[in-house]
This record gives structure tokens, sequence and C-alpha cells, in this order.
């Protein structure tokens, strides 16, 4: 399957679904982003100390850190929300925040994504090229998560790198295909990205899905924008 197949693949997937998606997006961009804010205004003591400091708290940069990281399965919670949605299975809403409900895969999501970023920063102190090859090799781990719930974060990582062998270029190749409408969407101020989110994702679940199954064999073609 080319590139412009899995991403006609995952517009006809989110065919009808387009409200659900981009609520989707931007709840997750609004809680993420509220935290944030109620955590940096409330150490600068106070909304006009905030809008005026000059430099964030070393406290709050802390806290947001820890807040990012307890976030992260919220955002893997969304890629198997589109895992679903292009397998044209039951995909809602509040599957994605009933993470938080199963402590042992929530904590398994954030002990997988902190053994990925080691990964890739080990990789990238050699040079930049190498990490970013990793991090590509890594990529397919959450969703292989989300169909082998038994699998430990070194074993999805491991199978991750297995699978990604000889696809790592498409993959990147499809990555630099959203390009333009990454462009389109800093010129309506990230508004575009509500949509942009959801199709990229989209395109990442059913890449996974035909990198998984091999039912159409992937043909080498030119990025598409």
């Amino acid at each position: 399957m080319t590139i412009s197949e899995i991403k006609k693949h995952a517009l006809t997937s989110l065919k009808g679904q387009w409200g659900k998606a981009v609520l989707l997006t931007f709840l997750v961009f609004f809680i993420t982003t509220v935290l944030t804010l109620i955590v940096e205004v409330s150490l600068s003591g106070g909304f006009t100390n905030w809008l005026y400091q000059e430099e964030i708290p070393i406290a709050a940069d802390l806290i947001n850190l820890l807040i990012s990281l307890a976030l992260i399965p919220l955002s893997i919670a969304t890629y198997w929300f589109y895992l679903n949605l292009s397998r044209q299975e039951n995909a809602q809403i509040p599957q994605v925040f009933a993470i938080f409900k199963k402590a042992g895969t929530y904590f398994k999501v954030i002990g997988t994504s902190l053994l990925v970023g080691i990964f890739v920063i080990l990789w990238s102190l050699l040079l930049i090229v190498p990490g970013i090859i990793k991090s590509i090799s890594y990529s397919q781990a959450f969703f292989l998560m989300k169909d082998h719930p038994e699998y430990s974060a070194l074993e999805a990582i491991t199978e991750s790198k297995k699978r990604m062998k000889g696809y790592k270029g498409k993959y990147f190749l499809m990555y630099l295909s959203f390009i333009g409408w990454g462009i389109l969407s800093m010129i309506t101020l990230g508004i575009g990205l509500l949509w942009l989110v959801p199709y990229m994702t989209t395109s990442m679940a059913v890449f996974y899905d035909k990198l998984i199954n091999k039912q159409n064999s992937f043909e080498e073609e030119e990025p598409v924008i």
C-alpha cells in the first residue's frame, strides 16, 4: 500500500467521525494547557504577576514536567482511539479517558515512554540522525501494546524494532507528506491542528495495521502533501 493510499484510507475512516475527532483533539489540548496554566499562575502569585513575569518559577517547571509525564497515557490512548476508528471498530471518547482507571496499563505506558525516551537520547548522543532513526524504529510500540496488552515495555519496543525493519524510510516519508498541512495549520494560528492531528494519527494507525497484517505489499512512492 502506497503512502497516498494509506492517507486515503485514513480519510475514509474519518468520514462521519470528524466531529468526534476534532472534539477529542481539543479536549486533550485544553486539559494539558489549562493544567499547565493553573500551576504557573498559582506559583507566580496570581494572574497579574504571571502575566508580567520574565521567567517561569523553577517549581512550576518541575510540576509541569510531572503533569506532562502523568498525561502521557492520555496521548497514547488517543492513538488507540484512532486505531479503533481506522478498523471501523467502536471508538468513543470516554474510552480514551478510561485509561486513568487502568492502573496497570497506565503505568506500563509511562514506563514504556520513559524507556523509549532514554533509548532515543542515548542514540542521539552519537548523532541526531541515529536518534531519529531509532525513534522511528520504536514508533509502533504503543500500537503493539494495544493489540498485545501482555507485552512488557521492552517486549513492545523490541517487537516494534523488528516490525519496522525495512519500513523506516516509508514511515519517515509519510511524516514528511504532512508538511504542507502543517504549514497551513500554522497560518490558521494552530486551529488547523484540530483536523491535522486526527488525520495524521489515523494515518499512523493505518500504517501500523498494514505493517502488522501485511495484506498489501508496501510500494515506494514520492511523498504526497
